[in-house]
């Protein structure tokens, strides 16, 4: 039997609206993988390390307050929270240019602590680890010493940082954790 070309596009329309009808009902989500991982935004605890080109006195290794703000020498603080790496880099040029205190500011900045992510609930080693990039929730389980004979196993509840909602995981092979995510391990029922 052939379908018109109308018709057809509608049963595709149809599929995809039942399909994504169906997916936002569902209970569980499908975990971020690290290929997809959102862009990372500077956060409380973060340690960075900034580069002045042409400024050595000023190089130095840096940590982000729990409030979010970076303590900057003779401009004082810069909010940092919240912010990628190009936009906290455009940041303290700026705020070096606006003072005054450099004509050309060029600064680099780098990662070299992420902040930590917790691991909780039905592992054997429940806790605070520090984060690597491409970590996946399995390795970060893994981390923890693995599962206890009563944890479900391939499902995770995960409150991402800056948020406030747990919500429930499928997990596949390449299920991204990201710094300051709480990843707990529910207990299966039997």
């Amino acid at each position: 039997m052939r379908l018109s070309r109308t018709t057809g596009r509608i049963a595709v329309l149809l599929g995809l609206a039942l399909a994504s009808a169906g997916c936002a009902t569902g209970p569980r989500h499908e975990a971020p993988t690290t290929a997809v991982a959102q862009e990372y935004r500077v956060g409380s605890g973060d340690g960075l390390r900034l580069i002045f080109y042409g400024e050595d006195k000023l190089n130095a290794e840096y940590r982000v307050g729990g409030d979010g703000r970076l303590a900057l020498p003779l401009v004082g603080e810069i909010q940092a929270g919240g912010l990628t790496v190009p936009e906290l880099q455009d940041a303290i040029q700026s705020a070096y240019a606006r003072g005054g205190f450099l004509l050309n500011p060029k600064v680099a900045v780098e990662i070299i602590e992420y902040r930590p992510f917790f691991v909780l609930g039905e592992v054997n080693a429940p806790g605070q680890y520090p984060f690597i990039p491409g970590m996946t929730v399995r390795q970060a389980i893994a981390t923890a010493k693995g599962y206890t004979y009563r944890a479900k196993q391939g499902t995770a509840m995960i409150t991402h940082w800056g948020e406030h909602t747990e919500m429930a995981y499928d997990l596949g092979p390449g299920s991204a954790v990201a710094p300051g995510d709480t990843i707990r391990v529910p207990e299966r029922h039997f």
